[in-house]
């Protein structure tokens, strides 16, 4: 590994085919010239289109994989992904915390698979909020906002300051603009729009841009940019085949 590329690591599911989870992680970081560790939180038997079973990694192995990476390199951001309870979540984000109060933090908050198969049911939400002021960014779907925090869009809840986090909420599901994404920052909401080319779905392309911003943190761009940056690779992702298992490419 390059001494220049700085470390991204990843904590998320293995799927099997690639398209999701941990291996799509890993092709994004090495895409973007940063240097990608990964850690499992789950093993999973699943196609691209099919969700069979899956398994979850003992917690404390997780959190001993990350106090060895982090006590061993100094790991510039880390992308988030599967968990199956805000404890799980709470205890990894700590951890990191402890051992690297500097490394910036982005959670795909995956609560269901594209097959309707539940990780994540999130039960306390005043849990959930204390637990998001640890998180830099988190970049939900909208079916995704309304189960981590209801009302989100109605009642205006990022500007009255509660939510502690920036949120990049994807526009695959607004019906009012299928694909334009926003970046809700503290007292300002930016519009990410997409290309004017045809995009096929993709599974796991949710894992794709969430770690494609991890690695533009770690390459010291704004969130702005790194956000702007990671959704023009997604779309060349989703537009890469006609498949449901997208290519990486620059």
């Amino acid at each position: 590994m390059s001494a220049n590329r700085p470390f991204v690591l990843t904590i998320a599911g293995l799927d099997p085919s690639g398209g999701a989870g941990i291996l799509a992680d890993i092709k994004t970081f090495e895409q973007h010239k940063v240097s990608g560790f990964a850690i499992a939180t789950a093993n999973t038997i699943q196609t691209e289109n099919k969700f069979y079973e899956i398994q979850w990694i003992n917690l404390s192995f997780v959190i001993r994989s990350i106090e060895t990476l982090f006590l061993s390199y100094k790991i510039a951001a880390v992308k988030i992904g599967i968990v199956p309870s805000l404890h799980y979540l709470n205890r990894i984000l700590s951890t990191i915390k402890l051992l690297s109060p500097s490394t910036q933090i982005v959670w795909d908050p995956v609560l269901k698979s594209t097959t309707k198969f539940d990780f994540l049911n999130i039960e306390d939400h005043s849990d959930l909020l204390k637990i998001l002021s640890k998180i830099d960014l988190i970049t939900p779907n909208y079916i995704e906002i309304e189960q981590l925090l209801p009302g989100f869009i109605k009642e205006n809840l990022w500007i009255e300051n509660e939510i502690s986090t920036a949120i990049l909420l994807k526009g695959g599901h607004n019906s009012n603009a299928i694909g334009k994404d926003q970046l809700f920052l503290k007292n300002e909401i930016i519009d990410l729009f997409p290309s004017e080319k045809y995009c096929s779905e993709k599974h796991g392309s949710g894992c794709v841009l969430a770690s494609a911003i991890a690695s533009n943190l770690a390459l010291n761009q704004p969130l702005e940019m790194a956000c702007k940056n990671a959704k023009n690779y997604t779309e060349k992702y989703l537009s890469s085949t006609s498949t449901l298992i997208g290519y990486h490419y620059v």
